[in-house]
């Protein structure tokens, strides 16, 4: 088993945490606004720009912004954080993580550098199965250490809220232990997490041969017993989300269908992962059913394009997933976007392909491989990554009443973001009010 660090959240934190209560953030080279709606089509890459801008903090939320001069004289009395002339925007958000694992697979990464695909892979019992037999095997307390370390290597590298998934029990107890983990993760952050349940991530072996049973078991007794234990567990919240990996070799369109409809009729919000080795409809589904979002969307048709962008589904590429496969090709992005998607971007961390939950390397590759701009790249995972989601009422972007999420990034250009790769750029952290600091601003 790979050996992982053992860091507990309280010793990374205990002197870099201040509270905010009131802060004037000032003088940034650019403060990126994102001010608005999500964007779609053209206006993907509207950054709202203030030279040399100014935030200002009250009680965890963003109360007023503007330039720093005008700012500095509007509010005198303000304690005051420099930004340095450096770059200030919203936090980072992924719409798509698979946070909670036990294990790892880097014999199976070993073997697709030997040829083998990743369908052949998850033929031959490897694949999300071995995740899953780690996982139902793991303790909760080695569940919940492990995963935390995944969740503050998200938050350092600038990632203020995730999407996260379960998926890895593939029978009620297991998939329960991970969404209980989810939740007390979020309580106890500084990672903001939005659990989504995937039981239908595969059919588990001992279904092999029986996926409509364990189609009929997911919709029948695992989503029942989901809504029970969240009303008795976590009833101050909203319902998660529900996902389902469309797919040849995991559920096919109609078991699909039957999942999500089921889902849907209990009250819970819908996803999909769509397309992302064959197109199978899956998209053009999520948006007949209203779901939040279609993600991967590596395989999709311009018709299933041309529905996502009739829709209100957010169009999510993961492009850590094909660079992580060696695969050369991505969603096509261009054709989303000339039609009007709503385009968002997410890591996919997960422990078969993408072991990446690090936002500014999935921007980096979205320039290099689908051919957005550094300010779509931006865009993408930010107002619009809040939407894929359905919180981009509460963040996602620098606008009064929003929620306080912000990152100073050592950089004075936005356009160093996803130009450079490879360096951590996030210098200082605001979360809910909370400052993290890691290092100095440039």
């Amino acid at each position: 088993m790979i050996q992982t660090r053992s860091i507990s959240l309280s010793s990374i934190i205990a002197e870099i945490i201040i509270t905010i209560n009131q802060m004037l953030i000032h003088s940034a080279s650019q403060l990126l606004t994102l001010a608005g709606k999500p964007q779609s089509g053209s206006q993907l890459g509207q950054l709202g720009i203030i030279p040399n801008g100014a935030v200002l903090i009250r009680d965890e939320k963003i109360t007023d912004v503007g330039e720093t001069d005008e700012m500095a004289e509007k509010y005198p009395e303000e304690k005051r954080l420099s930004a340095n002339n450096c770059v200030v925007m919203p936090g980072l958000i992924d719409p798509h993580t698979h946070l909670v694992w036990a294990g790892d697979r880097a014999a199976e990464f070993e073997m697709r550098l030997e040829g083998k695909s990743y369908m052949d892979i998850m033929a031959a019992g490897g694949g999300i199965q071995s995740t899953v037999n780690a996982t139902r095997s793991a303790s909760y307390s080695s569940l919940f250490a492990q995963s935390e370390q995944h969740a503050l290597d998200m938050f350092y590298q600038g990632t203020t809220t995730a999407e996260a998934k379960s998926g890895y029990g593939l029978e009620i107890s297991t998939e329960l232990k991970q969404i209980e983990v989810l939740l007390k993760l979020n309580k106890k952050g500084p990672l903001e997490i939005f659990p989504t349940f995937l039981g239908a991530h595969a059919v588990p072996n001992e279904y092999k041969t029986r996926p409509d049973i364990y189609t009929n078991l997911v919709c029948d007794d695992m989503l029942p017993a989901l809504k029970s234990w969240w009303a008795k567990n976590a009833h101050e919240r909203p319902l998660p989300f529900v996902d389902v990996f469309c797919e040849k070799g995991a559920f096919n369109l109609p078991q699909t269908r039957r999942i999500l409809e089921s889902a849907k009729q209990l009250g819970f919000p819908l996803k999909i992962h769509a397309d992302e080795f064959e197109n199978l409809g899956g998209a053009s589904l999520a948006a007949e059913l209203d779901a939040v979002s279609a993600d991967h969307l590596v395989k999709t048709s311009l018709k299933d394009i041309k529905a996502l962008a009739r829709s209100s589904t957010i169009a999510v590429s993961l492009p850590c997933t094909p660079f992580g496969l060696a695969e050369s090709e991505y969603s096509p992005a261009q054709a989303m976007i000339e039609a009007g998607c709503v385009f968002a971007l997410a890591s996919d961390l997960n422990p078969g392909t993408a072991w990446c939950g690090n936002m500014q390397f999935t921007m980096a590759l979205a320039c290099r491989f689908m051919g957005l701009t550094p300010a779509q790249s931006i865009a993408a995972s930010t107002i619009n990554a809040a939407a894929a989601i359905g919180q981009q009422e509460n963040i996602g972007s620098v606008e009064p009443g929003k929620q306080a999420d912000l990152i100073i990034l050592s950089v004075n250009d936005y356009r160093q973001i996803p130009y450079r790769f490879g360096n951590n750029l996030v210098a200082t952290i605001i979360k809910k009010g909370k400052k993290y600091a890691l290092r100095n601003l440039c």
